[in-house]
């Protein structure tokens, strides 16, 4: 007897099924964002503990008040719309700019503090509207990532704010004379940058400030370049730079609050006032005696350990990778500016440095496996850059004086296990490229060869243009064939 055959469910572009995929990934982001709204709160109402806002509050007061910040506000409009066409994106800057202009004018006319940037967050927040209200099904879900991704670009600015002066309040001594001590085993970088830097005044110092304070801006032109495709193909990336960026700025500030230390500049230089041990940095070397925690004021931030913004510029250069050529050399430029400014300005010790690039490789193999799959070589990585930052964290703490006694030994050592990371990142990003290779043949970061289509595409409001599932009449099953990859 003949029996009817079993329905399959229909597959993507890459031969996986459809159907089994959206609710795994509909209780992950569920997931994610409970966490992230649980964590928000949470450090809410620390921060109003201590007697200031958190970032809930920061930026809720935005829509309205002064923002702090325009161009981040801004820059997170323009990651939000990466999720629309070109005209929807002439349409949301409009808006933007006609908002913050009567914002100007009100406040111009009451005397208030002036700052633009009301208007970009009033949009984001209005493609979410827009999402819930007027899209179902997958097209929702796409615009409320994208308003997801500029609100997290804007919190994650403020998050790590509050993060830095909790820091400041609840860590009375901090460990910079343990880092010092440490760092002699190093040749004392920060001393010996420090030094070159004032010899070469104001050039180097004018270029290394913009480099240093325009990181941010630098990330954000190579995310909107790995972002640049999501319009056409209504799908995110995989992996990107904002994904790892944000990661590394939510967990970095933790580990502020384990090893507190403000810098050569504050503990051993001028910047450091009263509290600051000698006017040390950047011409005298300080002395190797046992270390003991250092005293230090309620304001500045424990912000060291490790170096984030030498994560940030390990991270920017790793995604520039698969970018034009100029957009390599951007990112060696970055890399190598962002390292020598965190140390010729005293913001950080070459132990920082070391525990930054370590502390990068970790998270971006840990969130390049989360997106395209868990294997024995992203494990192996994993493990051995988090038992890398474990050790050097206790070796700065527990074996400082040992080290400044036998540089010999204990620099190259150092030297060693982080070029160990580094070389077994290199080799698992490898063979992970090769294998994406040969399962999507093309260059990375290019557009693949355009293919007849077997059927004429769905119209969208005019004839040949290509489909964003942003007008009503457009099939919703149409976006189906192409799963979300975030």
């Amino acid at each position: 007897m003949m029996t009817e055959p079993t329905r399959i469910p229909p597959r993507d572009d890459r031969g996986t099924q459809s159907a089994p995929w959206r609710r795994p990934r509909v209780v992950l982001w569920t997931a994610a964002g409970a966490a992230t709204l649980g964590f928000l709160v949470a450090l809410e109402i620390v921060a109003r503990g201590y007697g200031f806002s958190g970032p809930i509050t920061e930026q809720s007061r935005e829509v309205i008040f002064a923002p702090e910040s325009g161009p981040l506000l801004y820059g997170g409009l323009a990651l939000t719309m990466v999720v629309l066409t070109w005209r929807q994106r002439l349409i949301a800057l409009g808006i933007a700019a006609g908002v913050d202009v009567a914002f100007f004018l009100v406040r111009w006319a009451l005397d208030a503090d002036m700052n633009f940037g009301n208007g970009a967050l009033w949009v984001v927040l209005g493609v979410a509207v827009l999402g819930v209200t007027r899209r179902t099904g997958q097209e929702r879900l796409l615009l409320l990532k994208g308003t997801g991704l500029g609100l997290l670009l804007v919190a994650g600015h403020k998050t790590g704010d509050t993060w830095l002066l909790i820091t400041s309040k609840t860590r009375a001594t901090v460990l910079d004379a343990y880092v010092a001590a440490a760092d002699h085993a190093l040749a004392d970088p920060s001393w010996l940058v420090g030094r070159f830097l004032n010899a070469t005044a104001p050039v180097s110092t004018g270029i290394l400030h913009v480099v240093y304070g325009q990181l941010p801006l630098a990330a954000a032109l190579v995310g909107l370049y790995q972002l640049r495709r999501v319009a056409v193909e209504r799908r995110f990336p995989a992996h990107h730079l904002v994904r790892t960026f944000l990661v590394i700025g939510l967990f970095g500030p933790a580990i502020y609050m384990i090893f507190p230390v403000v810098g050569p500049v504050f503990a051993y230089g001028t910047d450091g006032g009263a509290w600051a041990t000698a006017n040390l940095w950047p011409d005298v070397l300080p002395p190797v005696t046992d270390p003991q925690p250092i005293p230090f004021d309620g304001i500045t931030p424990r912000n060291c350990m490790p170096s984030l913004h030498t994560a940030w510029a390990v991270t920017l250069f790793i995604h520039s990778r698969d970018g034009s050529r100029a957009m390599r050399w951007a990112g060696t430029f970055w890399l190598v500016g962002t390292l020598t400014a965190t140390l010729g300005f005293g913001y950080h010790y070459g132990a920082d440095l070391l525990a930054g690039v370590v502390f990068a490789l970790t998270i971006e193999t840990a969130m390049r496996c989360s997106a395209h799959g868990w294997d024995r070589a992203g494990v192996r990585v994993v493990a051995l850059g988090t038992a890398v930052f474990a050790a050097q964290l206790a070796s700065y703490r527990w074996l400082p004086t040992e080290m400044a006694a036998r540089p010999w030994l204990y620099g190259p050592l150092l030297l060693l296990v982080t070029g160990a990371v580094v070389y077994a990142y290199v080799r698992t990003a490898r063979a992970a490229r090769e294998r994406e290779r040969e399962r999507k043949p093309g260059v990375p970061g290019q557009r693949p060869a355009p293919t007849e289509p077997a059927e004429p595409a769905k119209a969208v409001g005019t004839t040949g243009a290509a489909p964003t599932g942003t007008d009503d009449s457009q099939d919703p099953d149409a976006t189906d064939a192409k799963p979300e990859l975030v």
